[in-house]
């Protein structure tokens, strides 16, 4: 699988970028993508039309927008980009506005990616390493930070392979649900194996990252669902309870609600 660091080349980071509003913000992470061959301008706009349906879900924590949409045509590769805003903007988010960081994902499916997203969701929860990243003043100093992070991944992987395999046979399953399934969900879903494996529950419980239709059906198979404030109220009453998680990148916020969720104190 590619890693963050392939999927980013420093040709896709630009900083300090002026967007008047959250839509040119996104055109802009839109924009690097379509430069670098990964996507056309299409899927800019298929971009921007699912924050216009689904609300402003991928806002995912303070600060932080991962724009993307359902893969289609318009993808040309699966890739990503690096918008840092000269000012941040605001998207409508209840409590992660302003933004002044996005970055932006086309997919040509659902899995070629997985595990560079798992790696950018520690990469933003870590704050060293996002103290690194907001300071950066070349896209070139960013793409290194992203290498080094990969690099130290890949070596914690042959340390400790055993400890990152997920047990087989779980008897609970807690679904992570974003709009497309593919974007937001996979942030959230590793975040929540993080605290899984940190309770040493990871042969209990398994967690799935899906879309809003897929949850509806799978929603009886799952003790919980994990998701945003705007993709709760899109979902409703599905039978089992909606947890609502403002920072997708927070292990402390996703510790506290995995305890109300098994009554752990």
């Amino acid at each position: 699988m590619p890693t963050l660091s392939e999927l980013i080349p420093a040709e896709a980071v630009r900083l300090d970028v002026a967007a008047a509003d959250w839509r040119e913000a996104v055109r802009a992470a839109g924009d690097l993508m379509v430069a670098t061959g990964t996507s056309t301008g299409e899927y800019t706009t298929e971009m921007i039309e699912n924050v216009e349906g689904n609300g402003p879900y991928i806002v995912i924590a303070p600060g932080f927008a991962f724009a993307h949409a359902r893969p289609s045509p318009a993808v040309l590769k699966t890739g990503m980009s690096w918008v840092r805003l000269a000012e941040p903007v605001e998207f409508g988010h209840e409590s992660n506005d302003p933004v002044s960081l996005v970055v932006g994902l086309a997919a040509r499916d659902s899995g070629a990616h997985t595990e560079a997203m798992a790696a950018l969701a520690r990469l933003l929860g870590d704050p060293e390493t996002e103290r690194a990243l907001r300071e950066a003043r070349t896209p070139e100093a960013v793409h290194a930070v992203l290498a080094g992070l990969d690099a130290s991944q890949e070596q914690e992987e042959r340390q400790e392979p055993e400890e990152r395999q997920a047990g087989g046979g779980s008897a609970h399953k807690i679904l992570t649900v974003c709009g497309n399934g593919l974007g937001t969900s996979l942030f959230l879903k590793n975040t929540l194996e993080q605290v899984l494996d940190r309770w040493g529950w990871t042969k209990y419980v398994t967690v799935e990252a899906t879309d809003t239709i897929s949850a509806k059906g799978k929603a009886g198979e799952a003790v919980a669902i994990l998701t945003s404030g705007e993709i709760a109220r899109t979902l409703g009453d599905v039978g089992v309870p909606v947890k609502v998680v403002e920072n997708f990148t927070s292990t402390g916020e996703v510790d506290r609600i995995l305890r109300d969720t098994y009554d752990v104190q």
